[in-house]
């Protein structure tokens, strides 16, 4: 179905006259309502003459005994404001592995962790497998950014060292906490 000018002017005719989508479909045949409404839209017609008559302008009331107003000094005022820190925004795409903060870590496993990654094979995502830990190392938006890249511990998506960073026991986490 095309648009001649001959359905296009039957189309405004209709639409002015405050017919139905459906209405002006079933009549011209061949189109939907949705075609209709979309070539509605297409020529500017979407306000209909008429469709909704003008609202009546309101009276304004008339006022009741004048009540006595409330002043408020800025002296009397008295606003709390409770500032909680917020957690640093990652971007998005960026996931980061559950690091545990510095002061849960124990200085042992940090330093075997300093130690693996001095000899870590420093991979891209790219090359990363199922074998590979995927351990990330800098910030993903630098150039200076890899993953550990050595064998992986059965079952888990990082080498020894790492997984002793980010999986620990729930009785260890209790007990830091308290």
């Amino acid at each position: 179905m095309s648009w001649t000018d001959e359905r296009v002017e039957t189309l405004k005719k209709m639409w002015s006259e405050g017919q139905s989508a459906s209405q002006i479909a079933k009549e011209l045949g061949g189109v939907t309502r949705n075609a209709v409404i979309g070539k509605v839209h297409r020529l500017g017609l979407s306000n209909r003459a008429g469709a909704s008559a003008p609202s009546p302008e309101k009276k304004p009331a008339k006022p009741a005994a004048a009540k006595p107003k409330k002043v408020i000094r800025p002296e009397d005022k008295v606003i709390e404001v409770t500032v909680t820190p917020r957690k640093p925004i990652v971007p998005a795409g960026q996931p980061l592995p559950p690091q545990p903060s510095a002061n849960e870590i124990s200085p042992e496993a940090l330093a075997t962790v300093r130690e693996v990654e001095k000899t870590a094979k420093r991979i891209t995502l790219m090359e990363l497998t199922e074998r590979t830990c995927k351990w990330p190392v800098g910030d993903p938006a630098t150039d200076d950014f890899w993953f550990c890249g050595l064998g992986v511990q059965q079952g888990k998506p990082y080498c020894e060292a790492h997984v002793g960073v980010a999986f620990q026991p729930m009785s260890n986490r209790r007990d830091r906490r308290r």
